[in-house]
């Protein structure tokens, strides 16, 4: 709603958002199931209490069935196959977990472990006989289980694990072995209580013979007791998510049947013969990790609709509370009124449509790719690097929303009631598990400099730096650069003052050729390093750990021009027509806070490297303090558009 209030000074008059229309469109095709999922959150909206008054056993019970209500309803199985009680839509079941986060951050992560973790792998290393024995009563929640990849000694290098599967080909059987407290399986959710089977992986040995990491279905409770030879320890309280009962585990020499095996990929014949379609093992290590990358792509939409949880209600909150008489009438000023005020939000919630609109993307390249409608290696490769960099910068957007919404709150946003305690101590983690958000943009990195080559499953690091190294530069940016961008760029900014007054900054392909050229020439920079490097005979594990900051600025660089061609290509799709001409507008407005915010929070970098004079740079300033004035009386209808439940909201002091 626009007031009389909105029309600046200048004449300036706001677009009308039509707040149910705007939620229509980003809600997209998966309308029916976040329906579905906002009206269990508002059912189960005492949870939010019970997790205050609750003790913490007892939270841990509540967590639990409300996990299989919910499952009940036929939410949490949407990804799989019909005949065994599932939805038989991928898509749709990261978009029924990502509305979850509007909710008890708890309760979104019990729902990954069980169905997402537990359950994807199930699905997605497992044949017709996993499937046939777990999948039905995996569904419904009766049979819980977990995942136990982690350990405490090995982290993200998961093919260093240190527990053991070894084959005993006279009984038919794999004996898991946990190789020392290094190779405990640590923080694992579900086993503290409530699993029964555990998703085990393990180095597998067959015939005295390493084999790589594997992955195998190990009962770790039986009628409700731990399992013989199995040792579960309670890793107790954490800063959040304590609805989860996180635990360690250790096998002592504990056997399973051969059967057991989740041998998508390779198996061993009763006799003791390893069989795999997979000759190479990097390759193979590589394409069941790929397999499970759905977990990623739920944790990017996890935090993103979290950090809209927190933008609501301090938005709203900003366009209620009045402090300090700024005006002659004596009447004090709404806190949405401040320039800094709107300053602190108004980019973030431009930076979570941003950041929405490129889990789309992703989301639908996971369909796609799992449903076998782009079924290729290089599709593969391109979603696990997407995904890896979206989870990277969602996650990392949630933890700096949560916190500068709450401090935008004041002492009232210190208060449990208003949902910052929780959401700040539940989704700290998010950057953490699926992957540290770090080791995710060398992922990300290592694909950019390797162009996704059909090598680079077989790639450690000290293989990828000697591969780029044997190319040329050139040939590095030639195969990374769809678009000649560096030709391109030189176009679009000739430089100079008087182009620097008169070019538009609200340009999309200026704003896009902006965020390519730092893409470019960070990774060309990058590629001259590694070779530098090898030129001076330094060891490829020293180059590459003297250019990480490197990689990590190229990743990053990615995948913020990737979100940013997710957002202009979505206004670009939008009618113009009629009302919807409003919508447009107003998302045009958000699509360039986004790209200018994101320009000047890099402007030394811009300025070190010619892109920008100091003119364009306090230009750049300018614009992006006129584009949150613009923004503001669109603030509460943008946040009201992400549809989320009242009840979800909850700080009734805060919201009204």
């Amino acid at each position: 709603m626009v007031t009389d209030s909105a029309v600046s000074p200048g004449g300036y008059v706001p677009p009308t958002v039509d707040v149910p229309a705007l939620a229509e469109l980003l809600d997209g095709e998966y309308s029916e199931v976040r329906t579905l999922v906002r009206a269990n959150l508002a059912t189960y909206a005492g949870v939010l209490d019970e997790a205050e008054e609750l003790g913490f056993d007892a939270f841990r019970e509540r967590v639990r069935e409300v996990v299989v209500e919910m499952a009940a309803t036929g939410q949490t199985g949407m990804g799989f196959p019909k005949k065994y009680g599932g939805g038989g839509d991928i898509g749709a079941s990261i978009a029924a977990f990502e509305t979850l986060a509007f909710g008890d951050l708890s309760v979104l992560v019990k729902v990954g472990v069980q169905f997402g973790l537990f359950g994807g792998a199930i699905l997605q290393l497992g044949t017709e006989r996993h499937h046939e024995a777990y999948l039905p009563r995996l569904i419904t929640g009766e049979l819980m289980g977990c995942f136990a990849m982690t350990e405490t000694g090995h982290g993200s290098n998961v093919q260093a694990l240190g527990t053991v599967a070894r084959y005993d080909a006279d009984s038919r059987e794999f004996v898991i072995t946990t190789d020392g407290d290094a190779a405990r399986k640590d923080y694992i959710g579900n086993a503290a209580r409530h699993a029964e089977l555990a998703v085990v992986f393990a180095q597998l040995e067959v015939g005295g013979e390493h084999k790589g990491v594997h992955a195998f279905v190990v009962p770790v409770r039986v009628d409700g007791a731990v399992a013989p030879g199995v040792r579960i320890e309670d890793d107790g309280r954490k800063m959040g998510l304590n609805g989860v009962d996180n635990g360690r585990i250790w096998f002592d020499g504990v056997r399973v049947p051969r059967e057991a095996l989740l041998n998508r990929f390779a198996d061993v014949t009763a006799e003791g013969v390893y069989e795999s379609p997979i000759d190479n093992p990097d390759r193979r290590f590589f394409t069941m990790l790929g397999t499970l990358v759905q977990g990623r792509v739920s944790v990017a939409g996890g935090a993103i609709n979290a950090a809209k949880v927190a933008l609501a209600i301090a938005t709203k909150y900003g366009d209620r509370r009045r402090q300090f008489e700024a005006a002659a009438d004596g009447e004090e000023q709404v806190l949405l009124d401040y320039g800094m005020h709107q300053r602190r939000l108004l980019p973030l919630v431009a930076r979570t449509y941003a950041l929405h609109f490129a889990q789309d993307v992703v989301r639908t390249q996971l369909h796609e790719v799992f449903s076998g409608i782009a079924d290729d290696e290089r599709a593969r490769r391109e979603l696990e690097a997407r995904a890896a960099g979206t989870k990277a910068l969602g996650t990392w957007h949630a933890t700096r929303t949560i916190q500068e919404c709450r401090e935008a709150c004041g002492g009232a946003g210190y208060l449990a009631v208003n949902r910052f305690a929780a959401l700040k101590a539940d989704s700290d983690v998010f950057a953490t598990f699926e992957g540290d958000n770090h080791v995710l943009l060398q992922m990300v990195a290592k694909g950019l400099l390797t162009h996704y080559a059909s090598e680079f499953e077989n790639m450690d690091q000290l293989g990828m730096v000697r591969y780029v190294t044997g190319l040329a530069v050139d040939t590095v940016i030639e195969k990374t650069s769809a678009h000649k961008l560096l030709e391109r760029v030189r176009d679009l900014l000739p430089g100079g003052d008087e182009w620097d007054q008169e070019a538009g900054l609200f340009d999309s392909e200026y704003q896009l050729a902006m965020l390519r050229f730092r893409e470019e020439h960070m990774l060309a920079g990058l590629a001259r390093r590694l070779k530098r490097g090898m030129e001076q005979e330094k060891h490829p594990g020293v180059v590459f750990s003297q250019v990480q900051d490197h990689v990590i600025a190229v990743a990053h660089a990615h995948v913020e021009r990737l979100v940013l061609e997710a957002f202009v290509e979505k206004v670009r799709q939008m009618p113009d027509g009629n009302g919807d001409g409003e919508n447009k507008a107003a998302m045009a407005l958000l699509c360039d806070l986004f790209a200018l915010s994101t320009i000047e929070a890099d402007r030394a970098w811009f300025m070190e490297h010619g892109r920008l004079t100091v003119q364009r740079s306090k230009a750049v300033h300018r614009e992006v303090n006129d584009l949150c004035r613009k923004v503001r009386p669109l603030a509460g209808d943008l946040v009201d558009a992400w549809n989320i439940p009242p009840e979800m909201l909850r700080s009734p002091d805060l919201v009204g």
